[in-house]
């Protein structure tokens, strides 16, 4: 017992000034997020100036697979993570790192299934997420090539959270980095210069992450603080199951952004059909539009993973003065955050389309609207991410995953469907800033709970 307290006494995470904590464990989070989503916008820009605008709906088709590889690396990195520092809280030091090793062997096992899966059934994956007859060649070529990548996509996204949990924040957004300023450099190389096209993107895309997991598997062989022995790699389905408890909301939150994403697709490929977009624009400019939305969010969502270790240390330690006063950082760094996006959306949406290569005016007119109907509640989108990795970390997994579930699920995807049998092509713009607000409001519900019951 006494070993627990020392432990507990030495760790900065439990001592050291919130403030401070957040700054050192979020700035790295975020521009490891922001790297992770540059590894899909640089992609987006160079294919929109090389191939053009089938290049962009390509990339789209083709994106649920990405989105389901980032599912099961969350699953297994947040829940390995989160298990991991409430151990470390509780001063429990063996069991924390055993869950770690079953979390890291797990995810590259998961990322060779994934792979296979996807090659096997490349084509009706394709066809099934919304590829017309032009997109779907430029897919096929490109998710073909992507998909040998998986297994080292998900060690990085997964093993850069026990990374930071392990307390070496700045090591965690080096590998990501690393890996993202490699596909930025062989992109313009492979798509231009060797004039490789949309598989030129696609083998930059696949060299830059296997840089990345292979800098997290050297971590782990010679930089870590943890104790990790070879045997603790074999996956324990003890710790197994106390991953998958509280990675699972983060995981499902994924998963529903790649439904929503699939009937999205097809709705806009039936309802672009009827309108004077027709298919591909809509498919095309929606894809843009994510992609943009993902820098905002990495940010948000840096902040909660950087606050993640942070959270979940000290509700283990049982110091929840802690807790509330880094949650409250948390939102207010968000919020402010998300109002400069809110502006910039509103204010400049032709230039931000237009970084992501030319189009005809139809294509400009769908993006601009979309981009400031669909976005319109930016100002306050950081929140419910933010709040679902907060109930992760303190082991509050059904709130986690009820929080997951809302904006996507509850929400949007059924708003999606009303409003675009009563609205048309229009009716996808309008469901989005109504299921935004929605999902905020729940999100303030139960944060409030949650640390109106610490006091007690």
């Amino acid at each position: 017992m006494e070993e627990t307290n020392i432990s507990q006494e030495q760790n900065p995470l439990g001592t050291a000034p919130v403030g401070g904590l957040i700054g050192k464990f979020a700035i790295p989070a975020i521009i490891s997020m922001l790297v992770s989503a540059l590894y899909n916008i640089v992609d987006q820009i160079f294919i929109g100036q090389g191939v053009g605008m089938l290049g962009n709906a390509a990339t789209n088709v083709a994106f649920p697979v990405t989105t389901i590889a980032t599912a099961l690396a969350l699953l297994l990195g947040i829940g390995g993570a989160s298990n991991y520092n409430l151990e470390m809280g509780a001063g429990r030091e063996k069991k924390a790192s055993s869950i770690a090793g079953t979390a890291l062997s797990t995810l590259v096992i998961t990322g060779v299934i994934l792979a296979v899966a996807v090659l096997l059934f490349l084509r009706p994956l394709l066809s099934l997420f919304g590829a017309t007859t032009d997109v779907m060649p430029y897919a096929v070529d490109y998710l073909g090539i992507t998909a040998v990548g998986l297994p080292f996509y998900a060690l990085s996204i997964g093993g850069n959270h026990i990374v930071r949990a392990d307390r070496s924040p700045t090591y965690s957004m080096t590998c990501v980095l690393t890996g993202a300023i490699i596909n930025t450099i062989l992109d313009p190389l492979f798509i231009f210069g060797f004039g490789w096209g949309i598989k030129g993107a696609a083998w930059a895309t696949v060299i830059g992450q296997v840089i990345s997991g292979i800098l997290v598997v050297i971590y782990f062989g010679k930089f870590r603080k943890m104790y990790l022995e070879m045997g603790m790699l074999k996956p324990s389905s003890e710790c197994l199951k106390a991953i998958i408890s509280l990675g699972m909301a983060s995981c499902i939150n994924q998963i529903a952004m790649a439904i929503v994403q699939i009937v999205l697709n097809n709705i806009l490929r039936y309802y672009g059909g009827l309108s004077v977009y027709g298919s591909d624009i809509p498919i095309a400019c929606v894809g843009v539009i994510s992609k943009v939305n993902q820098v905002f969010m990495a940010i948000c969502i840096g902040i909660s993973q950087g606050c993640q270790p942070i959270w979940g240390f000290n509700y283990g330690a049982k110091k929840y003065d802690r807790v509330r006063l880094a949650y409250r950082h948390s939102v207010i760094a968000c919020t402010a955050i998300a109002t400069v996006f809110f502006l910039c959306f509103q204010l400049f949406p032709h230039q931000i389309v237009s970084i992501f290569g030319t189009g005809s005016d139809l294509y400009f007119q769908f993006a601009e609207r979309y981009l400031k109907i669909f976005m319109f509640m930016t100002f306050a989108n950081g929140i419910q991410p933010m709040s679902s990795g907060f109930f992760t970390s303190i082991g509050k997994a059904k709130l986690g995953i009820v929080m997951s579930l809302t904006r996507q699920v509850l929400f949007l995807l059924p708003l999606i469907v009303v409003f675009s049998l009563i609205m048309g092509i229009d009716g996808v713009m309008y469901a989005g800033p109504i299921a935004d607000a929605a999902a905020l409001s729940l999100a303030i519900l139960f944060a409030r709970r949650e640390l109106v019951a610490m006091k007690k």
